[in-house]
């Protein structure tokens, strides 16, 4: 049962990650498995059975939601925007109550913890307007690798940390469009050079990311909770009082609801 709940995980984080503005390290967040997840991948060779044991679903989901649930979400995203963003914002808010809870649990509250989150909160609202305005389309000619390995790097950034849209990255790169082109076409003059610079990065900020758990344990979640709650503002849909706005509501309860049963 734990392996196909860690799999619907998976399917999540890799089908939700193609979502613009929202980062898979926010989706690894909701899920409650943010802190595992950096743990099981940095101390793989310590123990590789139990290790494979907890990874093998959620990159089998990862694998599975980027191939064939992308494509779903990419069409419920154009037929029913309102609607499957709603889900999104549901599942981010859904996720802060317990987030607080863990936090709380092992660190006492202390008022300033809370300026961690109102300053990761307001420079995650700042990524947003300036994703709204880097236009898509710009691109880089003559792509060489060691220039796309630099942009896997970089991209590693959202990916690993919550909050941090790997789209944004991309579109300062220049490169936004070749990597959607190359993911749709398996190109893999593109993706492998790419993928390197991706997986030498999420080591790096991984471990930069547990040392900062390890020393910071706190101001680290507590700018977590804030980065998330600012990524909603790339999914805020414009919601009237119609029947539209009434199912989009019910739609954000879906997904708190949702957030709520993946973390008991």
């Amino acid at each position: 049962m734990k392996f196909i709940s860690n799999c619907i995980k998976g399917i999540a984080i890799g089908s939700g990650a193609i979502l613009p503005g929202i980062s898979s390290g926010v989706l690894c967040v909701i899920f409650g498995i943010y802190e595992d997840l950096l743990d099981h991948i940095l101390n793989f060779f310590s123990d590789i059975k139990k290790h494979t044991k907890f990874l093998l679903p959620i990159f089998i989901g990862v694998g599975i939601g980027v191939l064939i649930f992308s494509n779903i979400l990419n069409y419920l995203l154009y037929q029913y925007p309102l609607h499957t963003k709603s889900i999104f914002i549901g599942l981010i808010l859904g996720s802060i109550p317990t987030l607080l809870k863990d936090v709380n649990t092992k660190c006492k509250f202390k008022l300033r913890y809370s300026l961690y989150t109102i300053i990761a909160f307001i420079s995650g609202i700042a990524l947003v307007i300036l994703e709204k305005n880097i236009a898509i389309s710009s691109t880089v000619d003559n792509l060489t690798p060691l220039y796309l390995a630099i942009s896997g790097f970089a991209m590693s950034v959202g990916v690993v940390v919550p909050g941090v849209s790997s789209t944004i990255i991309l579109m300062l790169f220049g490169i936004y469009s070749t990597y959607l082109s190359a993911v749709s076409s398996l190109y893999l003059p593109i993706l492998i050079p790419l993928g390197i610079g991706l997986v030498l990065g999420c080591i790096v900020w991984m471990k930069l990311t547990k040392f900062f758990f390890e020393r910071f344990y706190a101001q680290t979640f507590y700018t977590i909770i804030g980065f998330s709650l600012g990524s909603i503002f790339v999914l805020l849909p414009n919601v009237n009082l119609d029947l539209n706005g009434i199912i989009s509501l019910m739609c954000i309860w879906v997904g708190f609801l949702i957030a709520n049963l993946f973390k008991n």
